[in-house]
Order: structure tokens, then sequence, then C-alpha cells
């Protein structure tokens, strides 16, 4: 099995930095990469990554959709499709409710039909643009009944633009199978078991809502990655992995995936340790077992046959980080190629 192959990037990435960052992902091989959106717009950032490169394709992932009109987000990807040939594919999530009402200043309200409702108005908007077809969507939260001529733009010369969901919870998930294109997973929900037994089950009840095929829908994988030159550096880079499993899982919104293995008191530990300021405390609650299931560990060499062995028929697209020295690039470059083939 062959998959498309994404470079990540990191959150705190300057945007000053981002153009440099998808060249070299790009001449690395990768099929595209992978813009987050937390320090940064992702908007802007995927606009720096499009306008740097020439194959690569870049998806937003996550944009946080409710904080912004669905018709400001339609024009921006409409503009960022046409400028790259339609390389731009629009990765939306719904963030949490502290993040949306504290730090984005919008009203909280079920995440879930209303992500239903963004996603429908932004393809009625689209197939407006493309089209021409009257604009009229009413909702609960939005309203869209004019598009003067004047305002239209004009239709792509290519197929149009993938919309892709980022979930975790059992009723979003299924959400991206009834009307997404893509399923963005969280790291934290990406383990192979947990994809097999959790995630794509509830892709396809969500798929069979909508009398859709579930392989309409591709899953994405952001596996956490231990890997080097030599057994060294495969295990200095899973104490970097340990270190950040146990940030992760001192969060509640993740730990459906630890109790999978049996593994919830360790989440509801960490969060203590968490709540109490123990934060250098954290990685000593994950232990090998518990690496093991949420990481791949392998040196370069043999790393692209352990991905293909836990993500084949799982996942479709793995999203994989560049190396922190740009002379390990070659190494990455063949597991890219190992991966595509």
């Amino acid at each position: 099995m062959s998959f498309e192959v994404f470079a990540t990037m990191d959150q705190r990435l300057p945007l000053s930095r981002v153009e440099a960052h998808a060249r070299r992902a790009e001449s690395l091989g990768f099929d595209g990469l992978s813009v987050p959106e937390a320090v940064h717009d992702g908007l802007l950032a995927a606009a720096a990554a499009l306008r740097a490169t020439t194959r690569l394709r870049v998806a937003t992932g996550v944009l946080v959709a409710f904080p912004r009109s669905p018709m400001a987000v339609a024009i921006a990807a409409w503009d960022l499709a046409e400028a790259s040939g339609g390389r731009f594919e629009l990765g939306l999530g719904s963030q949490v409710r502290g993040n949306v009402e504290g730090r984005y200043g919008t009203p909280w309200t079920a995440p879930v039909p209303r992500m239903r409702e963004y996603v429908g108005a932004l393809r009625a908007i689209f197939d407006a643009f493309q089209n021409g077809t009257p604009l009229h969507f009413e909702g609960t939260h939005h309203r869209f009944a004019r598009l003067q001529p004047f305002f239209r733009p004009e239709p792509l010369p290519h197929a149009g633009i993938p919309i892709a969901l980022g979930a975790i919870g059992p009723a979003m998930t299924a959400l991206a199978g009834e009307i997404a294109d893509v399923l963005v997973t969280h790291p934290t929900s990406a383990a192979p078991r947990h994809l097999r037994e959790v995630v794509v089950p509830r892709v396809a009840r969500g798929a069979a809502r909508a009398s859709r095929d579930a392989s309409a829908v591709r899953i994405v994988a952001s596996p956490l990655v231990a890997t080097g030159h030599d057994a060294a550096a495969v295990a200095r880079a899973r104490e970097g992995v340990r270190q950040l499993l146990g940030f992760l899982y001192s969060t509640p919104a993740y730990w459906p995936s630890l109790a999978l293995f049996g593994w919830q008191e360790r989440g509801e530990a960490l969060h203590r340790a968490s709540r109490e300021g123990h934060w250098d405390t954290l990685a000593a609650y994950v232990d090998d077992a518990m690496l093991d299931a949420f990481a791949a560990s392998a040196p370069y060499g043999a790393l692209a046959a352990v991905l293909r062995s836990g993500y084949a028929g799982l996942a479709q697209r793995l999203c994989l980080p560049l190396p922190e020295d740009p002379a390990d690039d070659a190494a990455v470059s063949a597991i890219v190629a190992e991966l595509r083939r």
C-alpha cells in the first residue's frame, strides 16, 4: 500500500520562515504540508507555503472555524486554490470551549451541529462561486442570501476544494464520515489500534448515514515518531516523545484513547500532577508499553516498514516532521519515497 505523505510544521515557526520550510518539504519529496493554526494564522501560513512551492499541496491542519464567517473562509480558500492551481485543502476544527469563548470571544454552541451547518454553508458558497447557483443558505448560526455578480469570483479551472475535519470525539468523527473529504486525527488518536477499533468504525457509521462509501473519506494519521541514525539516537528521541505524551495526556479530552488500552487512571494522575504544577514529573507516568502503543520507534532505515505495518489499510495519509538537523534530510527523503511507493 502506498501513502500520501505530508510534512508537518511546528506551530511556533515564524511566518517569515514558512516559505523556506515549505521549499524544504517539497525538495524532500513530500506530497504536501500540513499547516497548523495555534500561534499564527493558518490561512496566512498556507499562502506563504503555496507561494514558495510549485508541486506541494498545502492543508490547514486545522483552521479554527467558528470565530470566522464561512463567507470569509470561502473567499480566502478560493483565492488560495486559484493562485496555487488547486493545491490547497481546507482543514477545519471546532477547538475547545475555553478557547472559543475565552481566546476568540465567540459564543459557544454544540460543536457537531454547528460544524455540519458550517460545512453546508461552505459548500453552498462554493457552488455559487463555481456554477453561478443562486446563494440561499438558511441555518441556525448563518444565513447567506446575497451574492451579486460583482462579488462572485471566477470559477476554478480545476477540481473543487477538499474539506477536511479535525476530530477526536465520536460524534465529530462520524460527522467527518458523513460530510467531509478528509478526516484529520490528533496524534493521541493516531495509534493503529485506536484507528482500527474506534476511528474507522465511527467514520463508517457517519458515511452510512449519508449513503456514502466510507472509502470516500481519506483518513490522516500524524503518528508520534522516535527515530534517528542509530539505537542511541532513537532512545534519545523516545525520551522526547515520552515527555510530550505526558503533557498531552494531562488533558482529559485526549483520554478516550488511553481508556481503550486500559490506562485512563494514568490520564487522571497526569491531570492531577499538572493541576498541582508538577510539570517536570509527567514523563514518569509514561512507561515503555504506553510509549510503544502511541509512537513508532525505529532507526531511519527501518521506520518506513514500521509505519507501513502499522497503518496499512487504516490511513491513507501520514504526516511526519522534518528532521531537526538538515544533515538528516536524505534519510527522511528515503523514508518518504518508500512510503509513497
